[in-house]
């Protein structure tokens, strides 16, 4: 008995859009693979679909790749994919969330480079932890080209609006 038969003939769904769905699984396979192993460890897998992932992330021939890649979408189809794609999704906020955070202290890093006394005033304001003087040192030397000095003053910036948060 195949998976179609338990519908009524009318309601069965086509055999294209049964291929979609089989191909969608087979891209979020693909999703799977490319991860970084740390991220790949966020997301709840079965030890079957695991060990089929670390298999194809180590093939480096491109047909091996890809039949191992239909391996685990044929895998994928036996599992609910929700939690997986939600655990994606989550991983990708997460990332966005960075990246805005690292824009946030670059912003900040330039204002005060390119600004000077009135934008460490209004950086002190925001963020009253600060030391004025460790801060006017750093954006000094960042302007003089010190060696470091810019790391520094990012670091600096960073620990801050990181310890506010």
């Amino acid at each position: 008995m195949t998976e179609n038969e338990n519908f009524p003939p009318d309601e069965r769904p086509s055999k294209s859009h049964i291929k979609r769905e089989m191909l969608a699984l087979q891209q979020l396979g693909e999703r799977l693979v490319e991860l970084p192993a740390a991220q790949l460890q966020q997301i709840p897998l079965s030890e079957q679909l695991a060990d089929a992932i670390n298999t194809a992330r180590s093939l480096s021939s491109h047909e091996a790749k890809r039949r191992q890649l239909q391996y685990i979408g044929r895998l994928m189809r036996n599992i609910d994919p929700h939690p997986i794609e939600d655990a994606l999704a989550k991983l990708k906020l997460k990332d966005k969330q960075e990246k805005v955070h690292f824009h946030q202290i670059e912003n900040w890093r330039d204002k005060l480079i390119d600004n000077g006394d009135d934008e460490i005033q209004l950086f002190l304001e925001n963020y009253p932890d600060a030391d004025r003087q460790h801060l006017r040192q750093l954006v000094r030397q960042t302007k003089q080209n010190k060696s470091g000095a810019d790391k520094a003053l990012f670091r600096y910036i960073r620990v801050l609006i990181e310890k506010k948060a």
